[in-house]
């Protein structure tokens, strides 16, 4: 039912954006792992809308209850049950949507797949779902943290606002995760003129992965970089990944795009990264770098065309609360989902034990 993801780092999730919980196991974490849950609540803070802009107007505590799988604040080596409970959520909202399908949406998708689908808030395809992902998330950069591997995303496009730099000093105080303080405030001046027209904004996401080490990665089709797309393009609004210079290397010459090695301070490397880390599908040791582009918010508050689940056409104005963009909060749904993967690779390697 793809609800799964890993194969000894394994998380699977269940639950729906109107239902009574949001929830997951984690299975595969090495016993002893001492549970850092500063860093889990951390984690869903940076998820959750009231701390972001121009998101989403419902405020759940996150709070997570863990059922299993924990001792005495460390891990027991069985399954990690969890789950975080909805207690703002207006299902009435959506009573006017049960007989037709969103734009853009999907609706239709799941009805014709299952016959039946859970109207309210989009069900589990809600990007309610991704919370239980940062849960996750947060365990697997625990396993990362002890072989001082670090993963940053940040926005670098919004609204079609393009930062001009990267500036790590200036991201922490950043309300949007942009790097970038001027085009920062161009970005808000943008979303807040597409939210006076109810409207919605896309952007792009990069990831930087810091401390990797050389030999991650299974071929032939287990390849590093085609796990992590599969991961992170699971992200709902997620239609675009790219490694290291990406769609640009179509338009180099092999000389210009290889990645020829050296040695520095007695360590094998490369002198360039146009790869973004990652040869014949098996980490280099050197940064992993890729970009993800996410579409605007579906649900806009303007009246669209659309068909009824008998094929009748109609319009509809959605209403409830939605946010103009989604992008600043999925930054650390891209880096849980990037974590889980380099977890799960590292404990499928056996390169080191806790």
């Amino acid at each position: 039912m793809g609800n799964s993801i890993g194969k000894i780092f394994k998380l699977t999730t269940f639950g729906e954006s109107h239902g009574e919980a949001i929830g997951g196991v984690i299975d595969g974490i090495p016993a002893g792992l001492e549970v850092d849950y500063d860093l889990i609540a951390t984690e869903l803070k940076r998820r959750n809308p009231k701390n972001i802009p121009f998101s989403t107007p419902r405020q759940e505590p996150d709070e997570v209850e863990f059922l299993s799988g924990i001792f005495e604040g460390k891990t027991l080596g069985t399954p990690v049950a969890f789950i975080i409970r909805n207690k703002n959520h207006n299902s009435k909202d959506y009573d006017n949507l049960k007989d037709i399908f969103r734009a853009s949406h999907a609706d239709y998708g799941y009805f014709a797949k299952y016959g039946i689908r859970d109207y309210r808030g989009g069900g589990r395809a809600s990007a309610r779902e991704t919370v239980a992902r940062v849960v996750g998330g947060a365990f697997a950069k625990m396993i990362l943290n002890k072989y001082g591997i670090k993963i940053q995303s940040y926005v670098s496009e919004l609204a079609g606002i393009k930062i001009s730099k990267t500036d790590f000093n200036y991201l922490p105080h950043s309300i949007l995760n942009m790097p970038d303080e001027e085009a920062e405030k161009k970005a808000l001046e943008k979303l807040q003129a597409i939210k006076n027209e109810n409207n919605s904004a896309g952007g792009i996401i990069e990831t930087l992965c810091t401390g990797m080490p050389a030999g991650l990665g299974e071929p032939v089709f287990d390849k590093l970089e085609a796990c992590i797309a599969k991961a992170v393009m699971s992200i709902p609004a997620a239609k675009g990944i790219e490694f290291g210079d990406g769609f640009q290397l179509a338009r180099m010459t092999g000389k210009e795009a290889n990645d020829e090695f050296t040695v520095e301070n007695g360590k094998i490397t490369t002198g360039t990264n146009h790869n973004g880390g990652i040869l014949g599908g098996i980490s280099t040791g050197n940064d992993i770098f890729f970009r993800t582009a996410f579409k605007p918010v579906s649900t806009i508050s303007v009246e669209q065309n659309t068909v009824t689940v008998n094929g009748e056409k109609t319009t509809y104005t959605p209403h409830g609360r939605h946010d103009v963009t989604v992008v600043p909060r999925a930054t650390v749904i891209v880096e849980s989902m990037t974590a889980i993967i380099l977890a799960d690779m590292i404990l499928q390697n056996r390169l080191a034990k806790l």
